[in-house]
């Protein structure tokens, strides 16, 4: 029950980037073609931003949940496998500590900005920051899942060997 729900989620982020993606690209576009007409729709700069930041978000968490973010492993693959697994507990450590900070952050930001009024749109400022709430917990649990995993020999092992795959 517990993997269809993750596969859920992960089918409904990747459906929402796609849908956020549609969204700037209709955006923008309006936003071309009446400035081009000489009747610019000021909001369409605006809006765009949002859903910019949105979008890094959703493709943040994509990245997390399929482990496609960005590590340099050269010196990390080069340990013995007891330090290997060691420093591979220590990134995943830190990375849900980082997830922890930024969601924690982001609730602060969010509750700063919940009475501010965005410029051209009638939504609060909040809205910029609400999907780090998001991230930042995405990428927590997905930090101590793989600390749990590492911790696993069984487990770790085929991580290692999905990943030998990949690159």
């Amino acid at each position: 029950m517990l993997r269809s729900l993750i596969g859920g989620f992960d089918r409904t982020a990747a459906f929402v980037a796609c849908a956020l993606v549609v969204v700037l690209l209709g955006c923008v576009a309006l936003g071309v073609v009446t400035r081009t007409l000489g009747n610019p729709l000021i909001w369409t700069d605006e809006l765009s931003r949002f859903l910019m930041v949105w979008i890094a978000v959703f493709g943040w968490v994509l990245a997390s949940r399929k482990r496609l973010h960005v590590r340099i492993r050269y010196f990390q693959d080069r340990l013995p496998p007891r330090a290997h697994r060691s420093v591979e507990l220590a990134i995943q450590l830190a990375l849900s500590l980082f997830g922890i900070l930024v969601t924690w952050y982001s609730v602060v930001l969010v509750a700063k900005n919940h009475d501010l009024e965005a410029t051209s749109l009638p939504i609060s400022m909040a809205w910029m920051y609400v999907p780090m709430v998001l991230a930042g917990a995405v990428t927590a649990v997905q930090g101590a899942t793989e600390v749990m995993q590492t911790l696993q020999p069984r487990r770790a092992a085929a991580i290692a060997r999905d990943e030998a795959a990949l690159e």
